[in-house]
């Protein structure tokens, strides 16, 4: 049985506000902003609020935290950003030319292309400087999702897409593009799917899913949705609810089994959840709750198929049947 570490009282939130904006292409000066990079390796990974964690194309871990963007390769965590930016970063992408994006609260989005930064804010045609989500679609197009809009960008300029060009609202949280090749928009309003052309609000019995905060196409091609309507599932004409309790992220692992962070009944908590993919089509699925936390954000499971999770103090791994933290104060085998 896993031991639980008494939660740590460091707890923060944030807000960011919906700002209206045009749907426009911006051409990129050609002065925008380089910095060179000064890492900074240390033995322990982030120790504040970790929203987002990638594996990149060699298996090394990303993560993306409010103390910055650190790099892990089985060893030792490198803090990218520790010299470059004090902004509290939320969102970490790598493209398919190897490039890592890394957006921000406030700052924008950075480009590091293994040697140099390269920061893109509204000057440059971002649609807003909070950015939330970043996504690569298959055209190598890239998406970044703001609090002032959608902004994609083509490597050379950004188009925006906002209310006044359908989208149900400018604040936006998930982004993926399905198999048929259309896009999927979790905003602060509704969820919508653009064609290229139109934004259609989706809708189940005639009611949108609102604020939807994680969407991801499993890989039977099932549409998943998590927000404050709890999990669901849509296979291309069924509606299936896993859960009313509020649900962050979703991601679905190698063996096919779905994993979430969702609030827990009659505590202020949140589990880490993973819901067995043999019997997801029963009527009562077999779900586990790994662990609880005071919130719990990004998910990602490794080569070796060990989950990494954020949380409010840092990242953790859970190698099934132990939880490790990595955040410099608690480097434990037994919670």
């Amino acid at each position: 049985m896993i031991k639980y570490l008494p939660v740590y009282t460091l707890f923060l939130m944030f807000v960011l506000c919906t700002s209206c904006g045009g749907q426009n292409k911006t051409d990129l000066p050609k002065d925008s902003i380089k910095s060179e990079p000064k890492s900074v390796i240390t033995s322990a990974g982030p120790e504040w609020i970790t929203r987002n964690i990638i594996k990149d194309r060699k298996g090394n871990i990303w993560i993306a935290a409010f103390d910055g963007i650190f790099w892990y390769d089985g060893k030792s965590f490198t803090n990218i950003t520790s010299k470059v930016s004090r902004a509290r970063f939320f969102s970490v992408l790598e493209d398919r030319k190897g490039n890592f994006w890394f957006g921000s609260i406030g700052s924008g989005v950075y480009r590091y292309d293994g040697k140099s930064f390269r920061n893109f804010t509204t000057k440059e045609g971002l649609a807003g400087n909070g950015v939330t989500c970043i996504y690569e679609d298959k055209t190598g197009n890239i998406w970044f999702g703001t609090e002032g809009g959608a902004s994609r960008y083509d490597g050379k300029s950004f188009r925006n897409y906002t209310m006044k060009g359908g989208l149900p609202s400018n604040d936006v949280n998930a982004i993926i593009e399905d198999k048929t090749g259309k896009l999927w928009f979790g905003t602060r309003g509704n969820v919508c799917v653009y064609d290229g052309k139109t934004f259609t609000v989706f809708t189940h019995e005639d009611k949108p899913f609102k604020n939807v905060r994680s969407i991801i196409e499993d890989k039977k091609g099932k549409i998943w949705l998590g927000g404050p309507d709890g999990l669901w599932c849509y296979d291309g004409g069924i509606f299936t609810n896993f859960t009313q309790k509020f649900v962050g992220y979703i991601m679905e692992d190698k063996k096919g089994n779905i994993w979430t962070s969702s609030e827990r009944d009659n505590s202020q908590a949140w589990a880490l959840s993973r819901y067995d993919g043999k019997s997801l089509s029963d009527k009562k699925p077999t779900v586990a709750e790994i662990t609880n936390k005071p919130m719990i954000f990004g998910i990602l499971e490794d080569d070796e198929g060990s989950i990494w999770f954020g949380a409010v103090d840092g990242v953790y791994r859970y190698d099934g049947s132990t939880i490790t933290g990595f955040n410099g104060k608690v480097l434990s085998n037994n919670f």
